[in-house]
């Protein structure tokens, strides 16, 4: 499970019984990663976060924590170092402090169905986090405050990824079961945007880092689309290759175009979309269904 390009070099570590949903590096710790993993294909059994670390001897696993029911996202907090979220199969959100215990500090049981997706804002100044699940609702959480502030209702579908905008305070999107991404602003109760980006299932979604407008989504038709949030009657550019579903996009911190993509055909895929041919390569490490995918803002070229 894992690997990186670039400077380093690469690296695998195998859980064994485990399959990997989400990954995400350290705002805070280079070559730290937090993975969110589930037994079974999340079907049934238990979850485990595992934190790891990559550093010459390769990819080490520095502590892991177990859930009763798989997990199947995870966030880094963006005030604390230590401390973490991940979203799970019965519904909830765990906050974990990588100082401290082993259990978690605090759950969060409101979803009714599983929660698939959870992200912590970038916004300075104030600690927002939401939540995505099957219960085809967001939900927008304070770390600090015992239940949720606020749900976001309107997805007609399972909603898989709930992403904050890294430009504009209080603003997420969503995509969607129901072929929908959507953006909300967590100061108004409506949806803000409705976009019907694909003729089927949309997996992942992410904002570009260098332009507030531009959006991604990765759906079950094996396409990725450009969104800019403008002109939403068609996209800005669509991206084909894969042969079966995607499963994570992510835009990179370091290219305004470029844009990383992993799918259930085994493959992560990088893309410039502003080239000719974009797919610039096809990576072919994994065995498995490949879900989760992050890019390291701390090494140019880690993945």
């Amino acid at each position: 499970m894992g690997t990186a390009r670039g400077g380093s070099g690469g690296g695998v570590l195998r859980l064994p019984g485990l399959h990997g949903y989400a990954a995400e590096f350290s705002p805070y710790w280079p070559g730290r990663v937090a993975c969110a993993a589930s037994q079974y294909y999340g079907i049934a059994g238990c979850g485990t976060l595992a934190v790891l670390e990559q550093n010459e001897a390769g990819i080490v696993l520095l502590q892991s924590f177990d859930w009763n029911d798989g997990l199947f996202d995870v966030t880094w907090s963006e005030n604390n170092e230590h401390v973490l979220i991940t979203s799970s199969g019965d519904g909830s959100l765990q906050i974990w402090d990588t100082a401290k215990t082993k259990g978690p500090l605090q759950v969060y049981k409101e979803h009714t169905q599983e929660a698939y997706s959870v992200d912590w804002s970038q916004t300075r100044g104030e600690q927002l986090v939401v939540s995505g699940s099957w219960d085809q609702t967001a939900k927008l959480w304070d770390p600090a405050v015992g239940k949720s502030l606020c749900t976001f209702k309107g997805h007609e579908g399972v909603v898989y990824s709930t992403i904050w905008s890294p430009h504009i305070p209080g603003c997420f999107a969503s995509a969607s079961g129901d072929q929908t991404l959507r953006v909300w602003d967590v100061k108004a109760p409506g949806v803000k945007l409705v976009i019907p980006a694909h003729q089927a299932e949309i997996l992942s979604c992410d904002w570009c880092k260098y332009d507030e407008n531009l959006l991604v989504t990765g759906a079950v038709d094996c396409g990725l689309k450009g969104w800019d949030l403008r002109n939403i009657r068609q996209p800005v550019f669509i991206l084909l290759g894969h042969t079966y579903a995607i499963r994570r996009v992510k835009f990179s911190p370091f290219h305004a175009t470029l844009l990383a993509s992993c799918s259930y055909d085994f493959t992560v895929r990088f893309w410039d979309f502003s080239k000719p041919i974009p797919l610039l390569e096809t990576v072919e490490h994994h065995t498995e269904f490949t879900c989760g995918l992050d890019l390291s803002l701390h090494n140019r070229g880690q993945v």
